[in-house]
């Protein structure tokens, strides 16, 4: 049997964290999307989330499989939109889902799912019945994913670091 389960990262997961990226960064060029393609997301930013206890891991048998982060409290990303709202506006007590990668070894095996959902229950037991996140306009891969884990499409978002036009997304906890 396997066991599949999300935990904090530590920084004995930085090594595994930035390998996961930066395949996710091979793989969205080979799709021809832009996304992550600069220093975004780089060691230090995942090493920052580690130590703000906002870093997650999905292990599968033992091994990282996955990462993202789950920033707890306004995004400033999320403030405006340029496109559509926020149901309940942009200053609501949220969380948001940030830099899903899954690593090239569990590809299609519907890992992603796995790794969102487990970040809507600690969001939930946080406290956090809206859940938010967004990907990149030519980021279909993502969008499906979002979309099958509940999310509502809300508009568009501009990124601070990458300066990029994103589709924001929304769920409501109960």
């Amino acid at each position: 049997m396997t066991c599949i389960y999300i935990r904090k990262a530590t920084e004995k997961d930085l090594d595994d964290i930035s390998e996961i990226i930066n395949a996710g960064r091979g793989f969205l060029k080979e799709q021809g999307i832009d996304q992550w393609q600069g220093s975004y997301p780089s060691r230090d930013d995942i090493k920052r989330d580690v130590d703000n206890g906002i870093a997650y891991v999905l292990e599968v048998d033992g091994k990282v499989a996955g990462s993202a982060t789950l920033h707890l409290g306004i995004d400033p990303d999320y403030l405006e939109m340029e496109e559509g709202e926020w149901e309940h506006g942009s200053e609501a007590h949220y969380s948001a889902i940030h830099r899903v990668a899954v690593s090239n070894n569990y590809r299609g095996q519907g890992l992603a799912y796995k790794l969102i959902s487990g970040l809507l229950t600690i969001s939930s037991l946080l406290g956090f019945k809206d859940v938010r996140i967004d990907t990149h306009p030519k980021n279909e891969g993502m969008q499906h994913i979002i979309l099958a884990s509940g999310f509502t499409k809300r508009g568009i978002i501009r990124t601070k670091i990458e300066e990029d036009d994103r589709f924001a997304y929304q769920i409501e906890l109960h």
